[in-house]
C-alpha cells in the first residue's frame, strides 16, 4: 500500500507557515498519534514553523489524549481558531494551549464550531467566505470581541460586519486550509475510509475536501489497514481520491477514558435498564423541571451540564423514546451519553456528519434547547464560554451560539448561586446559608447568548434554577414559578440584588420534581 506511511514520515510533509485543519471531538475521532509525531519533528529539527491550526471541536482533552495540547510549543503554532478548546476541573493544571492564549504567545480565537464548518465549505468552493447572522450581539459579532481570545487574535481581525439584501451579516473571510488531519476506523489500499468504530463522523469529509480542492496534503490516522476492493462502497465516509497518506494506530481510544464501546458506535443496542439514572439531589430536580417542558414527538438538542441530564429523566419516567434528541457530534435519537462519553451516545438512530448537524441547527429546525450557564445578566445575556479567573474550565462556546442562534425555544439550566448550602427535603429546597456570588449579573463576562437579539426575533427562553423558573421578559428577568420552600424575597429578589423580580401571578412549582421515585411525568 503506498498511502501507508509512518506518522514521523506522514507529518515531514508538513512545511513552514501551515493552515492544518484536524477533524477531531476531544478525545473522539482524535488523530492523536499524528499531532504526537508532529510535535516530535517540531522538537527535533525546528519545524514546521509558525502554523495556524483549524479546529471545529476541540483536539484532545485533559484525560490522556493531548491532540492540541502537542502543539502548544512556542515557534511552532503561530495561530488557532477553535471552536472549543481542552477544558477540565481546576484540580488539574491548566493545559499549556491555555498558557499560550492566556499569555498572549498566540493569536488565537474561539469561532463557533458550525461557522468553523462553514468556513470550511465555502473556501472548498471558492466562494468568497462565510456571510452568517449566527452570532449577532455575542462575542462573536465585531461590535464585541469579534471571536479574539487574546490581544494577538484581537490585533489580527478575523470577522467583519456586513450590510447585503437590508441586513447586517457577519462576514468572515476564508482562511484556507492546506493540510488536513483527519481519523477513521478502517482504510484499504486505495485510501477508502470507513467509520465503523467511531461514535461519529464529525466533519473529515468537507474538511479533507477543503483541503483537496487547493491541492494541499490530506492525513488519515486509521486503527486498521484492509485490502484493495473489501470495503462495502456504502460504507465508506471519505474516499480514497482525496486521501494522500494513511497512518495506522492500532492502539487509538474510540473517546476520553474509553478504549471501545460498541454502543458508541451502534454495533449493539443496550437495554433501556442498562443506562445509569440520574442521581437523586437539586441538580436532578433542575433537570425534571427542564424536562417538563418536552412533549412526545419533539426533536430537541443538548448540550453539556444540568442539561445533559435531561435524557436520563425521560428513562426513569419510562418514556426513551419520546424526544429524539440531536447533538452537535451528529448521533440522532437514543440516549446522549454524560461524562467521559459526552458528545457520543448510544442506541442512536443514525449519525450525521457535523457540518450537516450544524446546518439543522443553524436553520432552526429543532422544537427546543436544553443548554445550561455559568452566568446570566439583566439583559438575559448568558455567557457559558470564558472564566476569566480559570479559562480552562470552560471548553470555549462549542456550537452554543449556532444552535441557539435561531432556536425555537431555549430552556437554560444552572444554579442561581455558586456556593450556597442547599439542603433538598421532601417538602422542597431550604437555603442554609447564601452563595459567594448569585450568577445573576449586571452584565455576563462574555456573552454567548444576546438575551436582546433573543428578543427581537421572538424566542421564547427560560432559566430554571434550584429556586425558580425565570422568563426573559420584556421587563428583564422574571421568575414566573418558585420551587417550594424558597422564600421568593429573600432567596430570589435580595440574593441577585433585585435584577430577577417576581411575577405577580408566580406560582409554586409542583412538589412531585422531589420524588424518590419516578414523578409522574407525561411528555
Amino acid at each position: 500500500m503506498t498511502k501507508l506511511v509512518s506518522a514521523a514520515a506522514a507529518v515531514s510533509r508538513i512545511p513552514d507557515e501551515a493552515v492544518v485543519t484536524v477533524s477531531s471531538s476531544s478525545a473522539l475521532g482524535c488523530p492523536d498519534l499524528v499531532l504526537r509525531a508532529l510535535s516530535e519533528r517540531y522538537k527535533a529539527e525546528g519545524h514546521p514553523r509558525n502554523i495556524t491550526t483549524l479546529h471545529p471541536i476541540a483536539a484532545g482533552d485533559m484525560y490522556g489524549v493531548k491532540g492540541m495540547e502537542y502543539l502548544a510549543q512556542d515557534g511552532l503554532l503561530a495561530r488557532v481558531l477553535a471552536g472549543s478548546y481542552p477544558s477540565g476541573p481546576s484540580s488539574l493544571e491548566m493545559p499549556e494551549i491555555w498558557k499560550m492564549i492566556v499569555e498572549d504567545r498566540v493569536a488565537a480565537y474561539n469561532v463557533p464550531s458550525g461557522i468553523m464548518f462553514d468556513m470550511h465549505r465555502e473556501a472548498a468552493a471558492h466562494r468568497p467566505g462565510v456571510l452568517t447572522q449566527v452570532g449577532l450581539d455575542t462575542f462573536v459579532d465585531p461590535v464585541r470581541e469579534g471571536c479574539a481570545m487574546n490581544a494577538r487574535g484581537a490585533a489580527d481581525p478575523i470577522v467583519a460586519r456586513a450590510e447585503f439584501a437590508g441586513q447586517t451579516w457577519l462576514h468572515f473571510p476564508n482562511i484556507v486550509p492546506n493540510v488536513c488531519i483527519l481519523r477513521a476506523t478502517t482504510a484499504d489500499e486505495f485510501g477508502n475510509l470507513t467509520y465503523e468504530h467511531e461514535g461519529a463522523y464529525l466533519g473529515g469529509l468537507e474538511q479533507a475536501i477543503c483541503v483537496r480542492n487547493h491541492g494541499g496534503l490530506v492525513i488519515a490516522q486509521v486503527q486498521r489497514v484492509t485490502a484493495e476492493g473489501s470495503l462495502r462502497p456504502h460504507d465508506v465516509r471519505v474516499p480514497g481520491h482525496l486521501i494522500d497518506l494513511v497512518v495506522e494506530d492500532p492502539d487509538q481510544k474510540q473517546t476520553t477514558e474509553t478504549l471501545y464501546d460498541p454502543a458508541i458506535s451502534g454495533q449493539i443496542m443496550r437495554p433501556w435498564e442498562s443506562f445509569a439514572l440520574a442521581e437523586h439531589g437539586v441538580e436532578k430536580v433542575i433537570a425534571r423541571r427542564a424536562a417538563m417542558e418536552l412533549r412526545a414527538g419533539m426533536s430537541a438538542n443538548l448540550g453539556f451540564g444540568i442539561s445533559a441530564m435531561v435524557p436520563r429523566i425521560l428513562l426513569e419516567e419510562g418514556h426513551p423514546n419520546a424526544v429524539t434528541w440531536a447533538i452537535e457530534q451528529g448521533a440522532v435519537g437514543g440516549v446522549p451519553l454524560t461524562g467521559f462519553a459526552f458528545g457520543c451516545a448510544s442506541n442512536a438512530h443514525a449519525y450525521v456528519p457535523s457540518p450537516q448537524q450544524f446546518i439543522y441547527f443553524q436553520g432552526g429546525g429543532f422544537d427546543m434547547s436544553f443548554l445550561s450557564f455559568l452566568e446570566v445578566d439583566v439583559e438575559g445575556n448568558v455567557n457559558v464560554s470564558k472564566l476569566g479567573k480559570k479559562p480552562y474550565l470552560t471548553a470555549g462556546c462549542g456550537g452554543f451560539v449556532d444552535i441557539t442562534a435561531r432556536a425555537k425555544k431555549i430552556v437554560f439550566s444552572g444554579w442561581f448561586e455558586a456556593g450556597a448550602k442547599i439542603e433538598l427535603t421532601d417538602d422542597g429546597i431550604r437555603v442554609n446559608a447564601p452563595g459567594k456570588f448569585t450568577k445573576m449579573v449586571d452584565q455576563v463576562e462574555h456573552v454567548t447568548f444576546s438575551g436582546r437579539r433573543a428578543r427581537e426575533t421572538g424566542q421564547d427562553v427560560i432559566y430554571v434554577t434550584e429556586r425558580c423558573v425565570i422568563r426573559l421578559m420584556d421587563e428583564g428577568l422574571v421568575a414566573t414559578e418558585i420551587m417550594p420552600g424558597i422564600d421568593a424575597q429573600r432567596d430570589i429578589v435580595a440574593a441577585s440584588g433585585g435584577r430577577v423580580k417576581i411575577a405577580e401571578n408566580a406560582s409554586l412549582i409542583s412538589k412531585s420534581l422531589f420524588s424518590a421515585g419516578p414523578m409522574g411525568l407525561q411528555p
